[in-house]
């Protein structure tokens, strides 16, 4: 059976629901799904050499200690080709490392700086969609879908901050695939044609259900991790020595 290694990037907190839930969700990969992840934490402040490992799964717990490492860690994925899981503040710094990376924006996120001279890319929801349930619109033929299988999801959030839509034209011309929506329009699921995986949601699929049964984007998730093990030959560096999530 292939292990993957794969960087839980986030602050870990005992106060932070989906932390907890993370010991309960890799048991049930391995036993339900027959996907062993060997997952370690990775403070924001460490995220250098993200690329030795087979995947990388960014938390939320925003704001994070270091946005410099966050945005990091997204850029690794992005520019290594290492499948990338990014929940809640991981899609806020997806979109932000993309649009300064790629588009060259001098953007910020207004959580992390709320006196920062840049424009904000990330701004306060109108209605913040901390502790509620919302459905998501899913893109025909995104990847969103064919892992849900479904038109429409619902799904849990806890999340106060999410993009300007006045960049959203740009960002999606540059080649972001916003690929969920919310009854509104406004963009829930973000993904990246051409990358082995590159999902990121502001929802949290770690909250849905109990544990016992990982969420379908989670699932997709670990099975990418297990492929890019599985199809990597020779050695490889050994992963930092931090705290194993289990």
């Amino acid at each position: 059976m292939t292990t993957a290694t794969v960087a839980l990037v986030g602050d870990r907190s005992p106060h932070v629901q989906a932390h907890a839930r993370i010991p309960a969700l890799l048991s049930a990969l391995r036993g339900r799904d027959g996907l062993t992840l060997d997952a370690y934490w990775i403070p924001t402040t460490d995220t250098g050499g993200l690329e030795r490992f087979d995947a990388i799964w960014m938390l939320p717990g925003s704001p994070y200690r270091s946005e410099a490492g966050a945005l990091q860690a997204a850029r690794t994925a992005r520019e290594h080709a290492v499948p990338f899981l990014g929940t809640c503040g991981g899609f806020q710094h997806a979109l932000l490392e993309y649009a300064r990376n790629v588009l060259g924006l001098a953007v910020s996120h207004a959580e992390n700086d709320p006196s920062a001279a840049a424009e904000p890319l990330l701004v306060p929801l109108e209605c913040s969609l901390a502790g509620h349930e919302d459905a998501v619109r899913l893109a025909p033929g995104s990847l969103a879908e064919q892992i849900i299988g479904a038109e429409q999801t619902v799904e849990r959030y806890s999340c106060h901050y999410g993009p300007d839509a006045r960049y959203l034209p740009a960002l999606a011309g540059a080649g972001l695939r916003f690929s969920g929506r919310d009854g509104a329009g406004a963009p829930r699921i973000l993904e990246l044609p051409g990358h082995p995986f590159f999902l990121a949601t502001l929802f949290q699929p770690e909250l849905a259900g109990d544990g016992t049964r990982p969420h379908p984007v989670i699932t997709a998730f670990a099975a990418a991790a297990v492929a890019r093990a599985a199809s990597r030959t020779g050695p490889t560096a050994a992963v930092p020595a931090h705290l194993p999530a289990g």
